[in-house]
């Protein structure tokens, strides 16, 4: 028995149409898992628990949505790249003692749910450390602990290491560029010289026992980071140091305390880090630095101090 010619090409767009319904079908709940995801991570996004991904260079994207815990209340902060400051390279300055800059270290911009201006990380940590600056201490090499000296005359404050989402992200940064663990740093201090104040020549490392054997043991590396311009004075200078001594290049203007070895001028951004010891673990006399004094205008900075250790 054969069927006319019609009735076959009918139920041939039956069977198609039946197909494609069946395939339609199927896709929708691919669609639907395509669009919940979507959908949770713009949620995920909003509310900051989701951060967009990192850059090559170390630096969060533009517009990356971050969140800190302050006094107990969450703030959105928005963390944008700064091109005003120019690029970052790494100069290497003396190999006695071993030290480098970083140019334009600091260079983010920030955006608070609190605040409609926007801070730069310089500003951001000057305005956490003013509030609670306090006189400037040593370490006692008898005891161990702190006390008043006329060699440092700046004003000082400590912060937890981690203190907040910015903190953390410089301490990283801090990580990447030294590779030093986070957990092996001290947390940051935010310094201030006003007119006449300086550090006379020190070294970072320990000299007596009690610091050497607790707390991660011996200081291996600082970072020191340059919150400000200096109109005049206040120049990191190392005594000891060989080789490149004409860093910067000094004319008859210059402080004479700027003139004795290297010396780095501040340039708020800015980066130094010189290593305390030497790579045998040996300390390195050639360390020796100091702060030249304040002849006009105000410094800011803040110093990490790194251990050979975890420091608690």
């Amino acid at each position: 028995m054969h069927m006319a010619p019609g009735l076959m090409s009918k139920k041939r767009r039956n069977s198609r149409i039946t197909y494609m319904n069946k395939k339609s079908l199927s896709l929708t709940p691919i669609l639907a898992m395509l669009l919940f995801m979507s959908f949770l991570i713009f949620i995920l996004l909003f509310l900051g628990i989701l951060s967009l991904p990192i850059t090559s260079d170390g630096f969060l994207k533009a517009y990356d949505l971050t969140s800190f815990v302050r006094g107990g209340r969450r703030s959105t902060v928005e963390i944008l790249r700064s091109n005003d400051r120019g690029e970052q390279w790494m100069e290497v300055i003396s190999w006695e003692p071993r030290a480098f800059i970083y140019h334009n270290f600091l260079v983010k911009i920030f955006f608070s749910t609190n605040s409609f201006s926007p801070f730069k990380e310089c500003d951001y940590l000057i305005s956490l450390g003013e509030p609670r600056m306090k006189k400037s201490t040593v370490i006692d090499v008898k005891t161990g602990g702190s006390t008043a000296s006329k060699v440092r005359t700046s004003s000082g404050m400590f912060m937890k290491r981690g203190v907040n989402e910015v903190v953390r992200d410089i301490e990283e940064r801090i990580a990447d560029f030294t590779h030093i663990p986070v957990e092996h740093g001290e947390g940051l201090q935010i310094l201030h010289y006003e007119v006449g104040q300086k550090y006379e020549p020190h070294y970072d490392y320990f000299e007596d026992e009690f610091n050497t054997k607790k707390h991660g043991g011996q200081r291996i590396a600082t970072l020191l980071m340059y919150l400000s311009d200096v109109e005049e004075g206040g120049e990191t200078v190392f005594p000891k140091a060989k080789g490149n001594v004409s860093y910067p290049p000094w004319n008859d203007e210059s402080v004479e305390c700027g003139k004795k070895g290297l010396a780095v001028k501040p340039k708020k951004g800015d980066a130094l880090l010189f290593w305390s010891l030497k790579p045998d673990a040996t300390k390195d006399f050639s360390s020796l630095h100091g702060g030249c004094p304040v002849i006009r205008g105000n410094k800011w900075s803040s110093t990490k101090w790194m251990h050979v250790g975890e420091f608690p």
